[in-house]
């Protein structure tokens, strides 16, 4: 099997220190200022682990050094072709992607967020199917799968079972205006549909756009848990509408799409970096709360990176609350939660079943994968 790889090397970058992303001539610079390191290639590298027993099975074929060669051969990876080394940018992937319609693969794997998506539909279209390894910090597109590991599981069965062999789907390639979305603002758009390989489970579905629902059971529920905060703990509350609802019944201002870090009726720290939250944070007791992602199911790694691994694990089970309506838990299909944090071991540690609380002295059980 013809495989073709594409790295956006800066993807993901802008999460963890609340940038929302890294599109935009400035945002790379500013994520390295605040402290970002490059997430992409080691993203990737586990996904290629999944495939060391079926090294001999697939030629790839990637451009040279950050945008491809050099996660192949952090992972081991031996028949490999490489193509002219560019300088990462939109234009580098679209012609990487070029590059390898040309020369005729069965699939193409990238590496990034939904911009990167957008930049290799433009050139794929429907010709070569696609293969998302999530990396970026918007991932509302219907490509990716809901880790590296499982892109690489989904990779191995597919050339196990031989591509002509595997069920396909049309995914949405969905993006936002970062711009207007670090203004608070999500302005999101349907660029057009893209062929993935399909096995339940390992691919997300696209995310959701927000409906109507019951508001007043989620305010109610908001002014429920702002009643139970305890004096002397920092709570970190992440982003979306649901989760602010505890910060709207205390009458206090919040940043929507941002981290705010909350101890004793006050704000201390509103759009958040993970290292900043914990910073305020210190050593004192500590606890999330956090909403779930429409249509995805996701409680940690899809916009809300600013909570970072570090802290989940110090809150993890019994100083988390998630939030989110019942209808929202009610549509996701299938009816599961997903965490992709970036520590693997720590995703593992999260499986199982957890509590979503839905409206006042109400929950719902739900299993985590």
């Amino acid at each position: 099997m013809r495989v073709g790889l594409v790295i956006n090397p800066v993807a993901g970058m802008g999460g963890s220190v609340g940038l929302k992303g890294t599109d935009g001539p400035d945002a790379v610079s500013q994520a390295l200022s605040l402290g970002a390191v490059p997430l992409a290639e080691s993203r990737v590298v586990r996904a290629l682990r999944m495939l060391n027993s079926l090294r001999d099975s697939i030629e790839w074929i990637a451009p040279k050094g950050p945008m491809g060669g050099d996660a192949l051969a952090a992972a081991n990876q031996t028949t490999v072709k490489l193509i002219t080394e560019l300088e990462p940018s939109a234009e580098a992937t679209q012609h990487s992607a070029q590059a390898m319609v040309d020369d005729g693969v069965d699939l193409i794997v990238f590496a990034g967020g939904d911009g990167t998506a957008r930049d290799i539909a433009s050139v794929v279209g429907w010709k070569i199917p696609v293969l998302g390894v999530p990396c970026g910090v918007k991932m509302h597109s219907g490509v990716f799968a809901i880790t590296p590991e499982a892109a690489g599981r989904l990779l191995a069965n597919l050339v196990k079972a031989a591509p002509r062999a595997t069920e396909y789907r049309h995914a949405e390639i969905m993006d936002i205006d970062e711009a207007a979305l670090r203004n608070g603002h999500l302005n999101a758009r349907l660029y057009g549909y893209v062929n993935v390989p399909h096995m339940r489970r390992l691919i997300q579905n696209a995310k959701a756009t927000p409906q109507v629902q019951d508001e007043t059971l989620l305010d109610m529920l908001g002014h429920e848990v702002a009643g139970e905060l305890q004096p002397d703990v920092t709570y970190l509350v992440g982003p979306g509408t649901t989760a602010k609802r505890p910060l709207d019944a205390l009458g206090l201002p919040s940043e929507l799409l941002g981290l705010d870090v909350l101890r004793d009726g006050e704000i201390l720290a509103s759009d958040a970096t993970s290292a900043q939250a914990l910073t305020v944070a210190g050593e004192g007791p500590l606890h999330i709360i956090c909403g779930v992602t429409g249509g995805q199911g996701f409680v940690f790694g899809r916009g809300n990176q600013q909570i970072g691994p570090e802290a989940i694990d110090r809150c993890w089970p019994d100083c988390v609350t998630i939030l989110a309506s019942a209808e929202k838990l009610a549509a996701l299909a299938p009816p599961e939660l997903v965490v992709d944090t970036g520590d693997p071991a720590l995703d593992s540690r999260l499986r199982g079943y957890t509590r979503v609380r839905t409206a006042p002295r109400r929950s719902m059980m739900m299993r985590l994968i």
